[in-house]
């Protein structure tokens, strides 16, 4: 499939992997501890791959909920001088200024955020946003793509560290739960499952050969 472009692949959506930390499991009362967004781009030849990567610690908003469990299981002490942390309208600003360039840049119309068990990452992005009087917001205010849907699907795991398992993908589970570091083993567990779809013959929607996708796949594989 020579000449394939992102913006054919997902309805002109522009696929953006995001994973947040945060300070409990309210968008609305907890906080965005750290964040990070890897967006993707696509061969000429239609395999999906990581691009361009951005990460910030974040400064708790002013009245947020630290609850010490959630403080606990993702090890981060937001008073720590050296997290270096920075407010959540600033990183925000940041990431949706290289989403807007990569829309732009792929002919696409409008971010789609990509993440595991999506709902609760797109509800705290979309509570800070509005916090933040963010107007120009460039993710779809519902729609998403659940890794964790799709790796139950695919490989029969929902879990991350599972679904990276028995998709031969490693996976260090004392760096878990960093959101630089979930978002990179997302953003590879996303690519693979479109990529396989498309080495079986199931993209793009004519039939195809699929016999000789599966040994692109594995070539575009053993290059990286």
């Amino acid at each position: 499939m020579p000449n394939a472009k992102l913006c054919e692949r997902f309805r002109g959506f522009y696929p953006v992997v995001i994973d947040i930390e945060t300070s409990g499991f309210d968008s609305k009362l907890n906080a965005i501890l750290e964040i990070a967004a890897i967006t993707l781009k696509m061969t000429p030849d239609g395999w999906l791959e990581p691009d361009q990567t951005l990460q910030f610690n974040v400064t708790p908003f002013n009245g947020a909920i630290l609850e010490p469990a959630a403080l606990a299981f993702n090890g981060i002490d937001p008073d720590n001088p050296l997290r270096a942390a920075v407010d959540e309208r600033q990183a925000l600003d940041e990431i949706f200024k290289m989403v807007r360039t990569g829309i732009k840049d792929s002919n696409c119309t409008r971010a789609v955020m990509v993440a595991h068990n999506a709902h609760f990452d797109h509800s705290f992005l979309m509570a800070a946003a509005e916090r933040s009087g963010i107007k120009r917001n460039p993710f779809h205010p519902f729609a998403t793509f659940d890794t964790a849907s799709l790796s139950g699907l695919v490989f029969g795991q929902t879990v991350l560290a599972k679904a990276c398992q028995v998709a031969q993908i490693t996976f260090d589970h004392k760096q878990a739960h960093s959101a630089l570091y979930d978002t990179q083993k997302t953003a590879i567990l996303f690519c693979k499952i479109v990529n396989r779809l498309k080495s079986l013959g199931g993209w793009p929607l004519a039939a195809i050969d699929s016999e000789t996708e599966t040994q692109q796949e594995q070539n575009h594989n053993s290059a990286q």
